[in-house]
């Protein structure tokens, strides 16, 4: 099985997957004065290198070729001076995926998807030099069978986040959802620990994230634009511990490490997240009593404390509304519960014994 590969490989940054909109190509063409009357499927192969008649066929069935800001079918015919826009799935150089036996958890399939639910540790996609492993090695053994499926990741999730995963299995359902989240109409939910009491109830954060001048594998919030893209993060308390704050997050853009960069940018860095600085005691008492109680929370989580939840969307062929929601990982919801068994004796537990 053959995958897309960019430059931005997580064997070159390490637990750093590409930006959503980094799986997908955009082209903007001017058309000549002097063009002559013809197919666009029949242009675009001319002018696109690498690219299918078939990919460019299904691009515009799904409403992804734009003339003029208009979508158009594969047998428009192209005139002097129009304005075409192209998204299409997946960069062009490619590289073979190796089948390996390795078990994921499927929440539904059907001829078009697969949900699985991601268990945290899993890389999903594989580089130069980091060939086995991964989710996309797991899906080529699953369907090593099927020739005729061809899965594509539609999206990323951290190494060490868990939840819930969109794969598209052909052509068509791979460019329709690519639009879509491409389009940012995707609804996604997460839940996290995060150090810190948040002051608001409800809040946006919004800030351009770009990659770290001083640290390449670490993400950065440029509050002045100057650099990364726009990334917009909304998120709601849902329970309060005190000294960690248990929050929802809903993502408008998907930038790579968009939540852990984010919260780290207010002050409030996710529980246990070591390239952010979650991995010390970041609020709370000096007393042993608790040092110890924060040591134990990293060993029952020894991870960002991150789950995707829940992925809503419009499915390719059906085009009916699905939602995929998955319960807290064990590690997760025992860390919760120890900090809710915290704040419920937080007065005597902070008194130094």
């Amino acid at each position: 099985m053959k995958q897309p590969l960019s430059e931005n490989t997580e064997e070159n940054y390490p637990d750093l997957p590409e930006d959503q909109d980094d799986l997908y190509e955009h082209y903007r063409i001017a058309v000549d004065p002097g063009q002559s009357l013809l197919r666009i499927d029949k242009f675009l192969f001319n002018r696109i290198e690498n690219v299918s008649r078939n990919k460019i066929q299904a691009a515009a069935k799904a409403g992804n070729i734009l003339v003029n800001n208009q979508p158009v079918k594969p047998n428009y015919k192209i005139k002097p001076n129009d304005i075409v826009s192209v998204l299409l799935p997946g960069p062009v150089h490619e590289f073979e995926v190796v089948p390996e036996n390795i078990p994921f958890e499927i929440l539904y399939e059907d001829q078009d998807i697969l949900v699985i639910n991601k268990a945290a540790g899993m890389v999903v996609h594989p580089g130069h030099g980091n060939y086995t492993g991964t989710l996309l090695n797991g899906l080529a053994y699953y369907y090593r069978n099927q020739p005729q499926v061809q899965p594509f990741l539609l999206h990323r999730i951290d190494k060490d986040t868990s939840g819930v995963l969109l794969i598209g299995k052909n052509e068509i359902a791979q460019t329709i959802l690519g639009k879509q989240f491409f389009d940012h109409s995707i609804d996604r939910k997460y839940t996290a620990l995060v150090w810190g009491d948040i002051k608001e109830n409800n809040g946006t954060i919004e800030g351009h994230i770009g990659r770290n001048p001083s640290d390449r594998l670490q993400m950065y919030v440029f509050t002045d634009g100057s650099q990364g893209r726009h990334a917009i993060t909304h998120y709601r308390v849902l329970e309060r511990f005190g000294y960690v704050t248990l929050v929802e997050c809903k993502l408008e853009t998907g930038r790579t490490h968009q939540i852990r960069a984010h919260f780290r940018h207010i002050g409030h860095p996710l529980f246990n997240d070591e390239k952010y600085g979650g991995d010390k005691i970041l609020k709370g008492t000096t007393f042993s009593k608790y040092k110890q109680f924060i040591q134990n929370c990293f060993r029952i989580m020894p991870r960002q404390a991150l789950h995707a939840r829940s992925l809503g969307f419009i499915h390719p062929t059906s085009h009916k509304n699905l939602l995929f929601e998955t319960p807290l990982p064990p590690d997760m919801m025992e860390l919760i519960s120890k900090w809710r068994e915290y704040a419920r004796h937080k007065d005597t537990f902070d008194e130094e014994s």
